[in-house]
Formats: C-alpha cells, structure tokens, sequence
C-alpha cells in the first residue's frame, strides 16, 4: 500500500506591495552619473577647542580652522556651507559658531597647540564667522545641555562626556539650539553697548 501525501498546492506570490522594489539579480546596478553633482544637506560640527587653540582662531580672524590628525576621515565629509561652533574646555562654554569656505586640504604650519608634541592640526579649511561672542558672553554648556539631543546618549550625571573629544557631528536641531543662544547673547551684549 503506497502512502498518499497531500497535494500542495501551488506557490504563488502576493502582489507586490506599493514601494516595493523587486528582488536584486545577482548583477550589481550602478546608477549613471549624469556629470552633475548631487546636493546634500549641511552637516553641523561642534569642535572642543581649548582656551588657548580658540584664541588662535580668533587671531587668525575666524578664517581658518585646523584639525586633529587622527580626524582626517572626518574633516573630507565637510563641504563648504557644513557649519561649526566651538565649545571651549576649561570653561565649559560655547563661544563661536562659523561656516566651513572651504573643502579640507593640508597644511603643517604650526598655529594649534596640543599634548601631543607631534600634533599640528594638519586638515584644515576655510571658515568664515558668523556669531563670535566676546569672552565675557560664552554660554555655559550646563545651561543648554539638557536640551540638546547628542547630550541625551550619556547618563544625565556624566553630561561632560558629550564634550570629551576634538569634533563632534550634532544633529540639525542641536546646532540651531546652540546658535540661537549665541545671537541671543551677542543681540545682548550690543542693546547694552548701544
């Protein structure tokens, strides 16, 4: 006696759902170039600088920024139009906020100082100010930090980590947070002044 097995019944496939794409052959696609180059959005940058490296900055009239060595991968995703503000160790503020004029290229000469005797911040670019506040004005991190999203990945106690480091990717809204509070205080400073 032979034993029966059920007949199957045949495969069949749902209807592909709106948005979905079919399933990859195993030949890659590349998609054309059209020799124009794509837009994209701005980054925004947060760079921990020391006392004494933000004041080289300023010296050097907000046009020129140099970075770390070991953050070369970093700087080449900057493009001209990427934005930067400076929060200034010792005093745990923000100080400037700039806008990269440059893409990334190289230069040894020395303008920064750090520990490290070999260091001389050799990626740099172009930047041009946009709020500069006098050092009397910087903002206190620990007055915005609880607002700021890129803060949020620390425990709220160790807040200070999220400014350990030499540069920082902020989200969108972070950096507006920020700079909003520097023109608050340069805005300020000149109705005291005026």
């Amino acid at each position: 006696m032979s034993e029966e097995t059920p007949e199957t019944p045949a495969e069949t496939t749902a209807p592909p759902l709106p948005g979905d794409r079919p399933p990859k052959s195993g030949r890659s696609r590349r998609k054309r170039r059209s020799g124009r180059t794509e837009a994209r959005a701005s980054q925004f940058w947060m760079i921990v600088s020391s006392p004494d490296n933000f004041r080289k900055t300023r010296e050097h009239g907000f046009t020129i920024q140099g970075l770390k060595s070991r953050h070369r991968r970093r700087v080449e995703t900057m493009r001209v139009g990427d934005r930067m503000l400076y929060y200034v160790t010792g005093r745990m503020a923000f100080a400037a906020s700039v806008t990269v004029a440059s893409p990334m290229y190289e230069d040894h000469t020395p303008i920064w100082r750090s520990a490290r005797r070999d260091e001389d911040y050799p990626w740099r670019v172009h930047i041009r100010q946009d709020v500069v506040l006098d050092d009397a004005d910087w903002i206190p991190a620990k007055e915005l930090a609880y607002r700021l999203d890129y803060v949020r990945k620390w425990p709220p106690e160790h807040w200070t980590l999220a400014f350990q480091g030499h540069i920082h990717a902020l989200p969108r809204n972070d950096f507006a947070i920020l700079e909003d509070e520097l023109s608050r205080s340069a805005r300020r400073r000149r109705s005291l002044a005026g």
